[in-house]
């Protein structure tokens, strides 16, 4: 990409960003004991007139590159919990999810900042679970009182993509996570390739060996469900659950699965 088209590029992400162009939608998490839901997800939605839909994983490395960053964190952590908010009053309990930049981490006073949005909008602290990616986690080693001050504030902490990087192990046991998501890569020929049963049944009982919980990213078939129920993993996520919903359609997603679930775990 050349420096015209990317400045071209992060100008309309900006202005999407100020404008209120940008949307949130969630992905539920069940609890693979019983199929409850237990979280949802929230992933940011840029849909730009001329091309399309865009993908996270082009416009957030440019929003951290190019300044942006902090703004879109503040804006998707505010609608996040408002919807919380939205969905309590509605009598839906549940928990949610917000994906963080290691950028984010860098500001001294981000945790406060956290905290104090949950207190503006009336959020329970222990409600909220950030995540951050495995491979954003590696210079994170550096920000332990960071971290830290958010366990403190009883704001949950997962590793995302798990088992995708070079210091998983070192990451799990000096990091204060109070969840570990397997990475999809590995979800994905379960349950008929054999090295991927062994990694994820190794994953799941080092999660719980250091007491964390263990979620799997990607679950798209019944097979795969069974199996991760059989091994004892906590948590699932995927498209044999739910795409990414619109907030107004959890109500009638959770009722829909609700019906589902004796027939996926049968």
């Amino acid at each position: 990409m050349s420096n015209r088209p990317e400045r071209t590029f992060v100008e309309g992400f900006g202005r999407a960003l100020a404008q209120g162009e940008l949307h949130m939608v969630y992905q539920p998490k069940i609890r693979l004991d019983c199929g409850a839901l237990t979280r949802l997800e929230a992933l940011v939605r840029w849909d730009e007139p001329e091309l399309g839909p865009v993908e996270p994983s082009r416009f957030v490395p440019l929003a951290e590159k190019h300044g942006l960053i902090g703004p879109l964190t503040e804006w998707g952590l505010r609608r996040t919990l408002n919807q919380w908010r939205a969905w309590r009053d509605q009598g839906l309990d549940t928990n949610v999810a917000f994906n963080i930049s290691a950028v984010s981490l860098q500001r001294l006073d981000f945790p406060d900042l956290v905290e104090r949005i949950c207190n503006e909008l009336d959020v329970p602290t222990e409600r909220l679970v950030l995540e951050l990616t495995e491979g954003a986690t590696q210079p994170l080693i550096k920000l332990m009182d960071t971290l830290t001050r958010f366990r403190i504030k009883g704001i949950g902490l997962a590793i995302d993509d798990f088992g995708t990087g070079y210091s998983s192990l070192l990451q799990l046991r000096q990091l204060p996570f109070t969840e570990v998501k397997i990475d999809r890569q590995f979800i994905r020929d379960l349950p008929d390739a054999h090295d991927c049963c062994v990694i994820v049944r190794s994953i799941v009982d080092l999660a719980h060996g250091l007491g964390l919980t263990a979620t799997a990213e990607g679950v798209e078939t019944v097979e795969q469900l069974r199996y991760l129920r059989t091994i004892g993993c906590d948590v699932a996520q995927g498209y044999l659950i739910a795409r990414p919903l619109e907030a107004d359609a959890l109500a009638g997603w959770t009722a829909e699965f609700d019906q589902r679930w004796p027939e996926l775990t049968s």
